[in-house]
């Protein structure tokens, strides 16, 4: 597909894209899970592919030879690990007598982290780029023979983009922390109701109780044995629910740990001098991204310290100004976290389930958008 000098290539792996020209579309201000090396270590240790139901079909917009915007792109055949969740559309379609799968995601695997979806070239203006990009998707959709095209957790300026494109822009709600300048923690605790205040003191005290003591980790911390550990760790949470999924693999972790480190900023408690509990999180430009939680004894508010307050109480000292914990979980609500929007684009093939589904997600858009701006369900 071409326009003048411009060519959109589909690219099947991260790695035939070299480093330094996918980063250079990277802007400061962007997620960190759209830079190259983590979507390589993803690819790299198998955790996307044809057998993972995400496989990659990266977008790369040339002019002449030079990169100048690309997209993270997989063809799916399954909804696992999207964080949009949208089996119902895939269970309406098989009642229309549709198949919903395979289908186009453009998106970061397994994380759901508001971000570009879209890179660009700063020469290039994002919201035409976007244009070329929702064209193109279109064509795609029938090239491929795919149901659908979905752009999963783009910035709110990328989402009107889309949104402009034709694309139905769909609302949902995740709990982010906001630091409004507090001079320390307890500055922060006088922002929550005293009720809440009270039972906050109470739970970050626990830890020292216990005997745990919690810290991020060092660059130089970052080996294989950390890595290891950690990932031990991670398998204790998602072994444990019947919804949890092994996304991730022992080679990722370690992939991370000595490609990715300038990036993580995982946190551990400790209790006789051995880690009994983690969270996986990244850290880039002010904002601090909480992934992975997982632990090996069951001590009170342990969860809490080590997802929450911990990364709040970091966020204060380092002057970050958001803690974006993740998908889900009222309970974030109830610890200082506000209801926060996020944003997903779609593009349906089929006419009448297009209809249908953007007549949904009109109602759902109000819905969602008047729940965030009432601040959340009172308690």
């Amino acid at each position: 597909m071409g326009e003048r000098s411009l060519t959109l290539k589909v690219v099947s792996r991260i790695g035939d894209i070299p480093a330094a020209s996918w980063d250079a579309l990277v802007r400061e201000d962007a997620s960190p899970f759209v830079e190259h090396t983590w979507l390589a270590c993803l690819e790299e240790a198998g955790c996307v592919g044809e057998k993972a139901g995400w496989i990659p079909h990266h977008l790369a917009l040339y002019d002449g030879d030079e990169l100048v915007a690309a997209s993270p792109a997989y063809v799916k055949t399954n909804s696992e690990g999207e964080f949009v969740f949208d089996w119902s559309w895939a269970d309406l379609a098989h009642r229309l007598g549709l198949d919903y799968y395979p289908k186009l995601v453009l998106a970061v695997p397994f994380t759901p982290a508001t971000g570009h979806r879209v890179l660009c070239h700063p020469s290039r203006d994002r919201a035409q780029t976007v244009a070329l990009f929702a064209g193109a998707l279109r064509t795609l959709v029938e090239e491929l023979e795919v149901s659908s095209a979905h752009v999963l957790f783009p910035d709110e300026a990328e989402a009107r983009a889309w949104g402009a494109a034709g694309f139905a822009v769909r609302h949902g709600v995740q709990y982010h922390w906001h630091n409004d300048g507090y001079a320390d923690f307890e500055a922060f605790l006088k922002t929550v109701p005293s009720k809440k205040r009270t039972q906050l003191r109470r739970e970050r005290k626990q830890p020292a109780m216990d005997g745990v003591v919690l810290r991020t980790l060092d660059r130089r911390e970052y080996d294989q044995a950390t890595a290891d550990a950690m990932f031990a760790l991670y398998t204790t949470t998602v072994d444990k629910y019947f919804y949890g999924r092994r996304y991730l693999n022992r080679a990722f972790f370690r992939l991370v740990a000595s490609r990715f480190a300038d990036r993580l900023a995982w946190v551990v408690a400790e209790k006789d001098a051995e880690i009994v509990a983690s969270a996986f999180n990244v850290k880039k430009a002010g904002t601090l991204y909480g992934r992975y939680w997982g632990t090996h004894v069951d001590l009170p508010f342990l969860h809490f310290n080590v997802c929450f307050y911990h990364g709040i109480a970091e966020g204060i000292r380092e002057g970050l100004h958001t803690f974006n914990p993740g998908a889900g979980g009222e309970h974030k609500r109830l610890r200082g976290f506000r209801p926060t929007l996020t944003y997903s684009a779609h593009h349906i093939a089929n006419a009448r389930l297009r209809t249908i589904l953007e007549q949904h997600l009109a109602r759902e858009r109000a819905a969602v958008s008047e729940y965030v701006a009432r601040g959340g369900d009172d308690d």
